[in-house]
C-alpha cells in the first residue's frame, strides 16, 4: 500500500479531501434553511443517502455484502455518525453556522489524544499543541458570546463524535470500499435515529416538510452526505485521522464565507469571536509548516 509520504498519491487525496470539506462546508448552510428539527433533518438526510447509495450499488452492480462482524461494527459506528450531525444541526440551530463550525474545530485536540489511544500509538506533542490553541480559540469564543453556550457544547460533542467515528473508518478503510463502509454507517445512522424517534413519539407533524425543504433536502443527502462521506473515508486509506482532521478544520472558513454571504453571520459575531476564530485557522495553517520544520531537523 502506498505510503502517505509518496507525493503524487499525497496530493491526489489532498486535493479530494479538501473538495469534500468545501462540500461539507455548505452543509450548515442547508441546516439553517431546512425548517425541521435537528434529529428530523438527520433523519431524513440518512435515509436520503442510504438510498442513493443503494440504487449506486444496483446501477453499478457492485458487491456490498460484508462479514457479519464488519456489518454489526458499521451500523454501531453509524450510531456516532448520526449523534455528529443531530449535535451539529443543534448547534446550528441554537447558536450560528460560524459558531457551530468553530467549535467543530476541537476536533483536532479529540483525535490528536483519542487516536494514539485507541491505536495505541506515541502521542505527538506537535498534535497536542496544536489541538491545545484550538481549545483555547473556542475557550475565547465561549467567553465572549454566551448566549450561544448550549450551541458551543453541542458542537463540542459533536466534534468527540466525529473524532471516533473517523478513527474507527481509518481501519476499516483498509479492509472495505469507502461506499460500503458509507452505505452500512449511514444506514445504521437511520435505523438508530428511528429507534430513537420510535420511542419518544418523534414520528409526528413537526417532522412534516414545507416545499422547499425537499429540494435542500435532497442536495444535503446526496451531494453532501453520500459522495462527501464516501470521498471523505477513502482518503484514509493514505492519510492519516488526525491529517483528515486538521484539513477538516477548514470547514469553518468555507462556512463562514458561506453564511456571511446567505444570511450576514459575521455581523452578529462579537471581536471575541473573531479572535478565536483566528487562533483556530492559524494553528489549523502553520502545523503543517512545523511539522515540516521538526522533520527538518531530525533528519
Amino acid at each position: 500500500m502506498p505510503s502517505e509520504t509518496e507525493p503524487a498519491t499525497l496530493n491526489k487525496n489532498l486535493v479530494i479531501l479538501h473538495f469534500t470539506v468545501f462540500i461539507w462546508g455548505f452543509t450548515g448552510i442547508l441546516g439553517k434553511l431546512i425548517s425541521v428539527s435537528a434529529v428530523h433533518l438527520v433523519w431524513y438526510r440518512v435515509l436520503i443517502a442510504s438510498i442513493s447509495l443503494f440504487f449506486y450499488f444496483r446501477f453499478n452492480r457492485t458487491e456490498f455484502k460484508v462479514s457479519r462482524a464488519a456489518f454489526f461494527k458499521l451500523v454501531l459506528t453509524g450510531a456516532l455518525v448520526g449523534a455528529h450531525w443531530i449535535l451539529f444541526f443543534l448547534s446550528i440551530k441554537l447558536s450560528t453556522v460560524s459558531v457551530a463550525l468553530v467549535c467543530f474545530s476541537s476536533l483536532t485536540l479529540f483525535t490528536a489524544i483519542l487516536e494514539p489511544l485507541i491505536n495505541k500509538n506515541r502521542i505527538s506533542g506537535l498534535e497536542i499543541i496544536s489541538g491545545l490553541l484550538i481549545i483555547l480559540g473556542i475557550f475565547i469564543i465561549f467567553k465572549f458570546e454566551t448566549q450561544y453556550t448550549k450551541g458551543i457544547i453541542a458542537g463540542i460533542i459533536c466534534a468527540v463524535c466525529a473524532s471516533l467515528f473517523s478513527i474507527i473508518n481509518a481501519r476499516q478503510v483498509k479492509h472495505y470500499q469507502a461506499p460500503v463502509i458509507a452505505f452500512y454507517e449511514l444506514s445504521g445512522a437511520f435505523v438508530w435515529i428511528s429507534l430513537y424517534l420510535a420511542f419518544t413519539n418523534g414520528f409526528n407533524q413537526s417532522m412534516a416538510l414545507s416545499r422547499s425543504d425537499f429540494g435542500y433536502l435532497f442536495l444535503l443527502g446526496t451531494v453532501c452526505t453520500s459522495l462527501a462521506y464516501v470521498a471523505g473515508v477513502s482518503v484514509m486509506r493514505e492519510l492519516s485521522p488526525f491529517r483528515v482532521a486538521l484539513i477538516t478544520n477548514l470547514e469553518p472558513v468555507y462556512g463562514i464565507i458561506m453564511s456571511f454571504l446567505f444570511f450576514g453571520d459575521m455581523n452578529k459575531m462579537t471581536t471575541g469571536f473573531w479572535v478565536g476564530a483566528i487562533i483556530i485557522l492559524s494553528t489549523i495553517f502553520l502545523f503543517p509548516v512545523a511539522q515540516k520544520q521538526l522533520a527538518r531537523r531530525k533528519k
